[in-house]
C-alpha cells in the first residue's frame, strides 16, 4: 500500500492514538518519519521511538507517547504542508506557535529542525507541521 502522504499518516496515527489512551503506536519507518520523531523526542512531546525490522524486509516505528498527570503531552499535532499544497517560509517568516509554547517542525537545508532551531541557523524551509 503506497501512501500519498506519509507524514500525515504518521500525525494522525499520533492523533488517534492519544484519543483512545494508547501507550505506544506503531507506523511504517522512513527516514523523514524518523527525522521527525527526532525532533518530537529532542522536544519532550514523545517520550521515546523504536525501529522494529520484521523478516520480510519491512520495518516499522513503535512510538511511545506521553503523558502528564493523565493528560496527552501534545493537545495539537496537525499538518502545515500537503502534498497538494507546499508551504515554504523564509527565516524571518517562521510562525510561531501558541506565542512560543508549541513549535513549527520545518523540513530545510540543514536538515529537519524545530522553528527555534531553524531560527538560530538562519535557515528557512518547508513547513511540515505544527505541535502545541
Amino acid at each position: 500500500m503506497s501512501l500519498s502522504d506519509p507524514i500525515g499518516d504518521m500525525l494522525t496515527r499520533i492523533r488517534n492514538a492519544y484519543g483512545r489512551k494508547k501507550n505506544k503506536v506503531s507506523t511504517p519507518a522512513s527516514n523523514l518519519r524518523v527525522r521527525v520523531l527526532d525532533v518530537l523526542k529532542a522536544e519532550g512531546y514523545i517520550r521515546d521511538y523504536a525501529k522494529v525490522d520484521f523478516e520480510n524486509g519491512k520495518s516499522e516505528l513503535e512510538i511511545e507517547l506521553k503523558y502528564y498527570e493523565g493528560r496527552p503531552v501534545i493537545r495539537e499535532i496537525s499538518r502545515v504542508s500537503k502534498p497538494g499544497r507546499r508551504v515554504y517560509v523564509s527565516v524571518k517568516s517562521i510562525p510561531s506557535v501558541a506565542n512560543g509554547l508549541g513549535i513549527s517542525i520545518l523540513s530545510t537545508p540543514k536538515g529537519v529542525m524545530a522553528d527555534h532551531q531553524a531560527r538560530e541557523q538562519n535557515v528557512g524551509g518547508e513547513v511540515l507541521c505544527q505541535v502545541f
